[in-house]
């Protein structure tokens, strides 16, 4: 069971989660974060780390979607293992649903 990255995290992108990933398998985009599935060794440090709440087990309803974005994007976006600057708006963001429509595919600068 790897866990994933969902719809909370789209732009409040917080990376508290990265701080304690012992295996580097996040990923940056411009307004979201993903776990490599396929990097993932299911530790669960980074689950209660997520200040949106945006991490969940693969096993979850309604994971598998973004097990699959997961997947696409790790292979194009780069790799992040400190945290960086958080968005300014990050708190406006934070639990707002229908976030889906604003993932950006675009990697982080």
């Amino acid at each position: 069971m790897a866990y994933v990255v969902t719809e909370n995290c789209i732009k409040c992108k917080y990376q508290d989660c990265v701080e304690v990933c012992p295996v580097d398998c996040f990923y940056e985009g411009e307004n979201f974060l993903v776990i490599n599935p396929d990097e993932c060794i299911e530790c669960g440090v980074c689950e209660p780390e997520c200040p949106a709440e945006a991490i969940v087990p693969d096993s979850d309803p309604g994971a598998a979607e973004w097990v699959e974005i997961a997947r696409q994007y790790a292979g194009q976006w780069p790799n992040i293992t400190r945290k960086s600057d958080v968005p300014a708006d990050a708190a406006e963001w934070k639990g707002k649903p229908g976030k889906k429509a604003l993932l950006s595919s675009k990697p982080a600068h």
